[in-house]
């Protein structure tokens, strides 16, 4: 989701830090053109859609890519179960 640089700002985040990490952290907003709070916040705003992104990716093995594909194109015909299942969905959404 984008914001807007004139998106309203009422969350507040606080954190406690070594002075040598907010020193880094002070050095690099600094080479950005940027205040600390809007470094930091821009940095972990990227970091948490990186992470996020890399949550939604299925990741397979060469085999676990090849059996999903035979699965996918010749999927298993349904059991006794699922007839059942299906039957008992389509009698409840008849008129």
């Amino acid at each position: 989701m984008q914001t807007s640089p004139m998106a309203t700002k009422s969350e507040r985040l606080e954190a406690r830090v070594p002075r040598h990490i907010k020193d880094v952290l002070q050095r690099a907003a600094y080479a950005r053109g940027q205040t600390l709070t809007d470094f930091v916040v821009a940095a972990a705003t990227a970091a948490a859609r990186q992470v996020i992104a890399e949550e939604q990716v299925l990741r397979l093995t060469d085999r676990d890519h090849r059996a999903l594909m035979a699965a996918l194109e010749q999927p298993p015909l349904p059991g006794p179960e699922l007839i059942k299942a299906a039957a008992a969905r389509a009698k409840l959404l008849s008129p």
